[in-house]
């Protein structure tokens, strides 16, 4: 059946009772401890027992434009200037970009990785942002958006944390060699609108 607002699912209720002078025999009848059924409308959210490995954000995700610096399978990390920062070991399982409306906190464009297939640097996409992952560095806070064409899964969601655990490591080596100070630390996994909230529109 095609689902829509005429159409309706039966959830159960708690139990109810009634008192003992109004019960009756019918086999219909609200007695103590017997649960009832109630009728409420079908939603979009019906639908997750058949999506159950889709992270699902409260709200509707906010829509972004993400300018390409790094296409999905480069070794090469570069800066929104296009300056060489770091050449990494492994290539970059993601297309890496910024969003040129947004200052992040470390006082350049705010960071965003664009899943799916690989994107030529330079090119605009516009796409959902469906989470943040945060990071703390010398006293400094950044956000880096995590952003897709479709809803991520749970599996894109754990292999992004292991993606950004690795490059915060990697980038701790590097700040070493650099001879650079301070704490690089992976703050884990966040909501992509507080993190636009945080970040500084461009005037």
């Amino acid at each position: 059946m095609t689902p829509g607002l005429a159409t309706f699912r039966t959830i159960l209720s708690p139990s109810c009772s009634i008192p003992a002078n109004q019960q009756s025999g019918r086999s219909n009848a609200c007695t103590v401890g017997k649960p009832i059924h109630r009728l409420r409308p079908w939603t979009e959210r019906d639908r997750l027992p058949a999506m159950t490995n889709v992270v699902i954000p409260p709200n509707p995700p906010p829509s972004v434009e993400v300018v390409i610096e790094i296409s999905r399978g480069s070794f090469l990390k570069r800066g929104s200037s296009g300056q060489v920062d770091f050449v990494s070991p492994v290539p970059c399982p993601y297309n890496y970009g910024s969003i040129h409306q947004y200052i992040g906190g470390e006082g350049d464009f705010l960071d965003a990785i664009v899943l799916g297939p690989c994107l030529a640097v330079g090119s605009k996409v516009r796409v959902n942002a469906y989470g943040a992952v945060g990071f703390s560095e010398r006293s400094k806070y950044e956000d880096k958006l995590i952003c897709a064409a479709k809803p991520i899964n749970s599996h894109d969601r754990r292999n992004i944390l292991l993606f950004f655990k690795l490059y915060v490591f990697l980038k701790g080596l590097l700040n070493v060699v650099r001879g650079h100070g301070g704490r690089s630390h992976c703050e884990g996994w966040g909501d992509a609108s507080a993190a636009i909230a945080r970040a500084r529109p461009v005037k």
